[in-house]
């Protein structure tokens, strides 16, 4: 007896032909033929495409894996976070590039934006400062992960790929000297490298956000005693005068 036909298993599909051949392969006529079914059966369950792609998306947002402790710095609850969205895209390279090109609409797709944004305020970020810090880690993520995606694509090895440029040494003499560097990336440890960077930036950022509050609740106290000796002084003028 066939297994019934059900959103999950169209999803699943989906998800293993995109590993296969990449996004540019989804059809629903596809789909159906892989499942060994009739192509209209599948718009009871997804009703085009689209839906399908996002339903793919959150598919593969759902299987983020938040393992950072709750009680933990804030600097170490984000760098897990930026870990467990590339783990997931390590497993899922070519789904991933479907998942950032889809609009955040499920549950699944914002719980990892709220999870980051719970962090970042609880850290003592503003509101503000929160979304712009959320923007530029996701940048720093997707651009990594694009970088390591290959022509298939699926993910490079770090190790044992000779991309040593080729320059004339006297137009470029910084790209001879360092060109086996430039030719050889060990991705873990770049993208271990550019996270620690963010992190201590935004460290930086918080310090100077609280100094700033510092300063201003300083200058706030200031002024009310300011405020305070300027009336004691008007009122003993007053009795001053009263008394002349």
């Amino acid at each position: 007896m066939p297994e019934p036909l059900t959103r999950a298993r169209i999803v699943a599909a989906a998800i293993d032909l995109i590993e296969r051949e990449g996004a540019d392969a989804i059809s629903m006529r596809r789909i159906a033929a892989d499942l060994g079914a009739g192509v209209m059966s599948l718009y009871n369950h997804v009703p085009n495409k689209a839906a399908l792609l996002d339903a793919v998306a959150e598919s593969v947002y759902s299987r983020i894996e938040f393992t950072d402790d709750p009680t933990a710095e804030w600097t170490e609850r984000v760098r897990a976070q930026a870990r467990a969205f590339r783990q997931i895209a390590h497993h899922y390279p070519r789904s991933t590039m479907v998942v950032i090109s889809r609009q955040l609409r499920s549950p699944a797709g914002i719980l990892p934006v709220e999870h980051a944004l719970v962090t970042l305020r609880e850290a003592g970020f503003g509101g503000e400062d929160a979304v712009r810090l959320l923007r530029t880690f996701i940048a720093y993520i997707i651009g990594s992960l694009l970088r390591e995606v290959g022509v298939t694509p699926t993910f490079a090895p770090a190790q044992g790929q000779d991309k040593t440029p080729v320059a004339d040494p006297a137009l470029f003499p910084e790209v001879g000297r360092l060109a086996p560097l430039l030719g050889s990336c060990d991705h873990e440890d770049s993208f271990e490298f550019g996270l620690d960077m963010l992190i201590r930036a935004a460290a930086d950022r918080l310090q100077e956000v609280r100094a700033a509050a510092r300063d201003a609740e300083a200058e706030e106290r200031s002024a009310e005693e300011e405020a305070r000796s300027g009336g004691e002084a008007a009122g003993a003028a007053r009795k001053g005068s009263a008394r002349g």
